[in-house]
């Protein structure tokens, strides 16, 4: 069992659930499931069966009943619990950010530089912070200064820290987790109400949520089946009169509780719960369960290029030296002139640098550094009578032909080259002399191709959006696999694409930062909006993402397809073992009148009495042997639908025949051996 199932089970919160449990019996709240509902009503049938047995001729049956009351009574109570558990971890969640966020203590930088401690409360957007090691984050916000460990245990529950850093993707960070190294400046970017806590908060009243439609329409289900078989079990009391059988209240009782769906119906709450759960715990917000759900039918994602697809900042891909000049030379050059470059762009010539074994120069820091401008579009250094530039092709080209130097032929050859691979030329020069090219590229992440290939194993179609040229944006979808690709994307070309794909029938994901994105967002079946993005992208979009990581629409997709497969597991399972608890107990309840039936008890269950019984307490201990299942999710593994159906038949269909045979047998075996003590 993993660390978050355990933490399920936490002492405290088991109690909680335990009474929440008895709460939930409620008549007003039992109505909103019609299979507990029936349950329900079948106990107080039972009840007054037990305290008025004259009135049923059924004094001779008093143990039994009770036996069947509290067997019923718990059957209900451990589906209710179910659901107060799947609630309660989020409650859990939610209760220690709120307290916290309380206890939260900000050290506030001023303009002036001087830093004063106040509540983290007292926050506003554009507010910058100082969090040093041990410290708690006191707010939402980005790092715009440092590199720390952060320990994200109380938001995701994972125990391995996170390294984020200033300038990066993984810049964003959350209110409430703790920096476990180091030190951070952090920038505020949501004011007070709007912050993680703030949401948690909402998303636990969302467990009371509104239904999603195909929890609608599997409700719908179970209250047909439970009705066709309410129909059935009050008939069969006066048929068998009419053929001299007489069966007990109690008894038909048991047999409708055995052969409506429980086992899916105490357990549904839980698992859309859970889903919600799971996904807040990957840092996303979801307004709805709705979205969470949707995401498991999803047919088409439309992903785009710059921050999905890509990193989004150029990074140094080669080095290509002209005009004689050695790797080395050029190399040397371009790390002397990106030591003081503190963007994306200058620490990748660094870090590729390094991996040809050429290391900063510790006499650079003796030099004049010539810092970058609009202007002049180059920066550099000045460093022992040596002239050192970085920039623009044309203005290095500008700048060395001024200073009466040569602009090598192959210079534009090479220039071409790079600019037709969709990439950025950076010009390197030392006094006179151009040394060579830097080729910039919008570096694909690493391990997309393979999450895109995983999509496409789910039958998912991918299609990459970006406002690039039609060279570049053909390059990167041929590297990553893509389905299709539309180049210079405007807001309404990527709108008209999601409405498109819609009207073939088919749901869309798409993720967004930007306003040009909020169309489509909003139009999206699932539109997830980063947390570093436009406040209209986020009211756009039904998801909000903490970490603006977009290509966390993946690890949706997965839940809501693990969602989807849990609640189809479960509901196969439970219809499943009815057909088992029909051999049970249809032959112990005409066993006396119709001997010729015992060819069903195949079972060879000890007694009528005990048949019942046994079938009756499986019936209930499995809701709770399932909760650890609709807790955690089916393991779910990308496959075409018609595999997942077989998959589910195999081991759930199959299995809910089986399981109950083999666990009535042994309840029976026990009851008989406790009876026989008695």
């Amino acid at each position: 069992m993993n660390q978050r199932l355990k933490h399920s089970f936490h002492s405290k919160m088991v109690i909680k659930a335990l009474v929440d449990s008895f709460l939930k019996l409620n008549p007003r709240l039992m109505i909103k499931n019609p299979v507990l509902f029936v349950l329900e009503t079948a106990t107080f049938v039972i009840g007054l069966i037990i305290l008025f047995p004259h009135y049923f001729h059924t004094e001779n049956q008093m143990i039994y009943n009770i036996n069947v009351f509290f067997i019923l009574l718990f059957t209900i109570l451990f589906a209710n619990f179910a659901e107060a558990l799947a609630e309660g971890r989020g409650k859990a969640h939610a209760d220690s950010l709120i307290k916290t966020r309380k206890e939260l203590k900000a050290k506030l930088l001023s303009k002036d530089g001087s830093m004063k401690v106040v509540a983290g409360s007292e926050l506003r957007k554009g507010d910058l912070v100082l969090v040093e090691m041990g410290d708690f984050i006191p707010g939402d916000g980005k790092i715009v200064e440092g590199i720390a460990a952060i320990d994200e245990s109380s938001v995701n529950g994972e125990s391995a820290f996170v390294i984020k850093e200033a300038n990066s993707e993984h810049s964003a960070v959350i209110g409430g987790t703790i920096v476990t190294s180091d030190w951070i400046k952090v920038e505020i970017t949501v004011d007070p109400g709007h912050s993680f806590l703030d949401r948690m908060v909402q998303m636990v009243e969302g467990a009371r949520r509104q239904k999603s439609p195909n929890e609608i329409a599997l409700t719908t289900l179970l209250s047909v089946l439970t009705f066709i078989f309410l129909i059935v079990v009050v008939t069969l009391y006066p048929l068998a009169a009419f053929v001299g059988v007489h069966l007990e209240v109690s008894t038909l009782i048991v047999l409708l509780v055995c052969l409506i769906p429980t086992t899916i119906g105490g357990l549904l709450s839980a698992i859309g719960i859970s889903g919600i759960d799971r996904v807040t715990r990957i840092n996303i917000l979801a307004k709805s369960g709705r979205a969470v759900e949707a995401a498991g039918d999803i047919n088409t994602v439309i992903l785009d290029k710059t921050g999905t697809i890509t990193f989004g900042n150029r990074m140094a891909s080669a080095f290509y030296p002209v005009a004689g000049a050695s790797p080395k030379q050029l190399m040397e050059a371009a790390v002397l002139t990106s030591l003081f470059d503190d963007t994306q762009e200058g620490r990748s010539i660094v870090e590729l640098a390094k991996q040809h074994h050429i290391t900063s120069d510790l006499r650079a820091y003796q030099g004049e550094v010539i810092s970058f401008t609009a202007e002049e579009r180059m920066s550099g250094l000045n460093l022992n009578g040596s002239f050192f530039r970085k920039g623009a092709v044309s203005a290095i080209c500008s700048y060395i032909t001024v200073r009466g130097g040569h602009i090598p032929e192959e210079l534009e050859e090479i220039n071409g080259f790079i600019a037709r691979e969709g990439g950025t030329p950076l010009a390197v020069s030392k006094d006179n002399y151009i040394l060579g090219l830097i080729y910039l590229k919008d570096t694909i992440k690493p391990g997309i191709r393979e999450r895109l290939q995983s999509l496409h194993q789910m039958g998912i179609r991918t299609i990459m959006c970006t406002g690039d040229n039609p060279l570049t944006a053909a390059t990167i979808a041929n590297e990553v696999g893509v389905d299709t690709y539309y180049a210079e994307s405007k807001p309404e070309d990527k709108l008209r694409i999601v409405r498109e794909e819609q009207s073939e029938g088919k749901l869309v994901a798409m993720t967004g930062d930007g306003v040009n994105d909020a169309p489509a967002l909003a139009q999206a079946d699932v539109g997830i909006a980063m947390s570093s993005g436009t406040s209209v992208a986020k009211e756009a979009a039904n998801m909000v993402d903490l970490d603006s990581d977009p290509t966390k629409i993946l690890d949706v997709i997965s839940i809501g397809k693990q969602l989807l497969i849990t609640r189809g597991a479960v509901t196969t399972f439970s219809i499943a073992n009815d057909f088992s608890k029909y051999f049970a107990i249809i032959p112990a309840m005409f066993a006396g009148n119709l001997p010729e039936l015992q060819v069903f008890n195949i079972m060879h269950l000890q007694s009528p009495t005990s048949a019942v019984l046994s079938a009756l307490i499986f019936n209930a201990v499995i809701i709770p042997l399932l909760i650890p299942v609709a807790l955690k999710g089916v393991t779910y593994k990308p496959m075409s639908a018609n595999q997942l159906l077989s998959r589910n038949l195999a081991i759930y269909g199959a299995g809910g025949i089986i399981f109950p045979f083999i666990g009535i047998k042994v309840i029976d075996f026990f009851l008989h051996i406790f009876i026989e003590h008695l």
